[in-house]
């Protein structure tokens, strides 16, 4: 018996290994990539080492487009969305979740019944909506229609429904009002919701492609990965080069993620505890 159940065990950890093993190759790959010449990054069969570790193609990518430029873009778009986002959602699912007011289930219901509709349908009444402002080929075009979210919103009632109601009462009984409830006691006890909230955001925001390929024609005011994908060209493609752009963009997502995983991986854990 003890041996059927270490046997099992094997398997499991055989299994877990190799999803493993499939997520971080693509990643290892392209980490190796980025120090071939694009000589070797083509070549028939491929090779999996770099004959030598060359840097050249970090270099280039500096050359080729203004980098330090389209971080700074990516990095203020990205910031930008997630503050708002973190913002509004926090107010609107409070609000759903502790207020009631007329019509609240009718407008949650209208809420979330943004997310059965494919965001491709609405890239065209928000080019509209930036063109007769007058921001294509600006940095507020790329985060101006990311500063609301219905997941997010969604995803922080979820969240405040959670929380005791007797916490709240307390708070009023010794003399809050609902605005120092919802900032002093509320808010700090969905930090995990929050943090969640925000990584997806970031995460969102600093790999979103279409849109910035849309609103944006200039380089220096585009993102990482529109300034990337226009570093492939029709017959000839620095793959190198695009794979040291590429890391440089992952970079600031792992350590986010590094940093928060123990919060993120609670506040996914507890999105559906009430609802």
């Amino acid at each position: 018996m003890k041996k059927k159940v270490n046997i099992s065990k094997l398997l499991i950890y055989i299994v877990l290994l190799s999803g493993v093993l499939i997520a971080v190759f693509p990643f290892v790959w392209m980490f190796l990539t980025s120090f071939k010449t694009n000589t070797e990054a083509m070549a028939i069969p491929p090779t999996i080492l770099p004959k030598k570790i060359r840097f050249d193609s970090f270099i280039t990518i500096f050359e080729k487009l203004p980098f330090l430029k389209i971080y700074l873009n990516t990095i203020i778009s990205a910031l930008v969305t997630v503050a708002a986002q973190l913002t509004f959602c926090a107010m609107a699912g409070y609000a759903y979740a502790r207020i009631n007011f007329p019509f609240k289930n009718i407008l949650f219901t209208a809420t979330l019944a943004v997310l059965m509709v494919p965001g491709t349908f609405f890239i065209l009444p928000q080019y509209r909506l930036m063109y007769s402002m007058k921001l294509l080929n600006t940095i507020p075009a790329l985060f101006l229609p990311n500063l609301f979210s219905a997941m997010g919103t969604f995803l922080l009632r979820q969240f405040f429904l959670s929380l005791p109601q007797e916490l709240e009462d307390a708070a009023y009984i010794d003399g809050c009002n609902r605005g120092k409830a919802f900032i002093k006691i509320m808010l700090p006890l969905v930090k995990p919701g929050l943090v969640s909230l925000g990584i997806l955001t970031f995460k969102f925001a600093w790999n979103d492609l279409m849109w910035p390929m849309i609103v944006n024609t200039s380089t220096d005011k585009m993102t990482l990965s529109a300034a990337l994908s226009f570093m492939q060209g029709q017959y000839v493609t620095d793959y190198a080069c695009i794979m040291a752009g590429a890391i440089m963009a992952v970079i600031p997502v792992l350590v986010l993620f590094a940093i928060f995983q123990k919060q993120f991986i609670e506040g996914v854990a507890h999105t559906g505890i009430k609802g």
